[in-house]
């Protein structure tokens, strides 16, 4: 199969899926056809490392979307394991009713389907387009439950999701305006290649305008402050597999548009910097995040918050920049991928089992239910940044490379990973540990998502396959 087929195919498969589940009442047929497109999707990532396609003034593929395109496949099919099971429960206890479960199911192959193709667009028109479709997709999924607050969040969501995707839709504008004095109108002024090629011709003062709007706008869909507040009620409303995706997926779709205009700036040579804007705003989510941990009441609410400090990390490694801080911004988001998703298949056990989202009615899991609760322990310290795990070697990273060139921002950044590390331990304790709370029923759902993402979170921290980290090295190249 050729590479330009494959690409095709990539979006197409979810969307030919999104299709047929929209027509199938049954639930399990519908369950096993969302984990075999997901599946697909993933294979067909996969096989793009040997047969790379041409761009063409639509689509594209280079190294750093091969590695997205991969990551969100993997994790879109780990969830949809998860999502069988944990869905049926839904079902079972009253919660979801059949026909809610057929639109799940189509709606999560159309958000797989907006992702790839955000990722794979060589237009910024076509990314924009695509973003947006994901972000009404998982509104819809937000207020599944129809109930007052998940219809609330669901509204919260769309509404700093348009302001977002306005500010972005802006600067992508402002971005064509300077394309076009140098490659001339139409999609050939919109495609990513033809910008790289002719960034140096752009006008500087227009790029800098553009990025700031670009940075705030696509900024909120990476759950970026100050414009962060739909995440945490997204997450606690939503259903569980759906926090996973967008924590695991949907944020690191919105920063991988920041770098790729940021790309564009860097080529330019005259335009500013854009990494001090990245770095600060980075500092801010990660505090912001990092604090709110201490006050929360919801287990889920309480990650969400755990995923705004983690974006904020990663946006810092970016903006520092330099082959080390990028390789670590890309090894920490691999990592935060694998373990926030394998943290929410956690909370989606306890949730059905406990019968509750609330920390002061979940106690003692590692009594009660051994193998969930040492399975929370364990990616609660990965995503905490505990050696040997492998967030401790992507902060490791960052934190050496930004100690050669500012020791003081390392400081700060150090300080700001030790509380949010402080407020998950002070937090998770009573939940892992003590006397079980609540009732001790049996797990419903599948373990074996969660225990594979354990699974490679922690063998990512003692040891990369060599292609993988040649992959990130060349990516980090990409990004300057």
């Amino acid at each position: 199969m050729s590479g330009d087929t494959i690409v095709l195919l990539i979006p197409i498969t979810p969307l030919i899926a999104a299709a047929l589940l929209s027509l199938i009442p049954n639930y399990r047929i519908g369950a096993g056809i969302n984990i075999v497109a997901c599946l697909l999707t993933f294979v067909l990532g996969l096989s793009l490392l040997d047969n790379r396609p041409q761009p063409g003034l639509f689509l594209h593929v280079d190294d750093f979307n091969i590695y997205l395109i991969s990551l969100t496949a993997f994790v879109a099919f780990t969830t949809a394991i998860f999502s069988a099971t944990y869905i049926s429960h839904e079902l079972a206890i009253g919660r979801l009713t059949p026909v809610y479960l057929r639109f799940y199911h189509a709606m999560y192959q159309m958000l797989l389907f907006a992702m790839m193709v955000a990722l794979l667009a060589n237009n910024i028109g076509v990314m924009w387009v695509a973003i947006e479709a994901a972000t009404i997709t998982t509104v819809l999924m937000v207020g599944l439950y129809r109930t007052h607050e998940s219809i609330e969040a669901a509204w919260k969501y769309f509404i700093l999701g348009s302001v977002g995707i306005g500010l972005a839709l802006f600067g992508t504008t402002l971005f064509y305006f300077a394309a076009q004095p140098a490659i001339g109108g139409g999609y050939e002024a919109m495609a990513w290649t033809r910008l790289m090629a002719r960034a140096v011709d752009f006008d500087p003062a227009v790029l800098n305008l553009a990025f700031v709007f670009i940075l705030v706008g696509y900024g909120t869909k990476a759950g970026l402050a100050p414009l962060h507040a739909w995440l945490p009620d997204a997450h606690a409303e939503g259903p569980t597999p759906i926090s996973a995706v967008l924590s695991g997926l949907l944020l690191n779709v919105g920063l991988y548009a920041v770098l790729r205009f940021k790309m564009v700036l860097a080529a330019n040579g005259h335009a500013f910097a854009p990494g001090p804007f990245m770095i600060w705003m980075g500092l801010g989510s990660l505090f912001l995040g990092a604090l709110m941990l201490y006050r929360r009441r919801d287990i889920k609410r309480m990650f969400a918050y755990s995923s705004i400090e983690h974006m904020g990390i990663i946006a810092f490694a970016f903006g520092m920049g330099g082959p080390l801080a990028n390789f670590a911004g890309l090894l920490h988001m691999t990592m935060h991928s694998l373990a926030k998703s394998g943290l929410f298949f956690a909370v989606g056990h306890i949730a059905q089992v406990k019968g509750t989202q609330r920390i002061a009615e979940i106690g003692g899991l590692t009594v009660s239910h051994p193998a969930l609760g040492w399975g929370m322990v364990i990616l609660v310290l990965a995503i905490g940044g505990a050696p040997p795990l492998g967030i401790f070697m992507s902060e490791f990273l960052v934190v050496t490379s930004t100690f050669s060139r500012a020791p003081l921002l390392a400081v700060v950044l150090v300080l700001g990973i030790a509380i949010g590390f402080a407020g998950l331990v002070y937090r998770i304790q009573p939940v892992a540990f003590g006397e079980p709370r609540g009732p001790v029923g049996p797990i419903k759902a599948s373990l074996l998502p969660l225990a594979t993402h354990i699974l490679l979170v922690a063998i990512a921290g003692i040891w990369l396959p060599e292609p993988l980290a040649n992959w990130f090295r060349s990516v980090a190249g990409m990004l300057g």
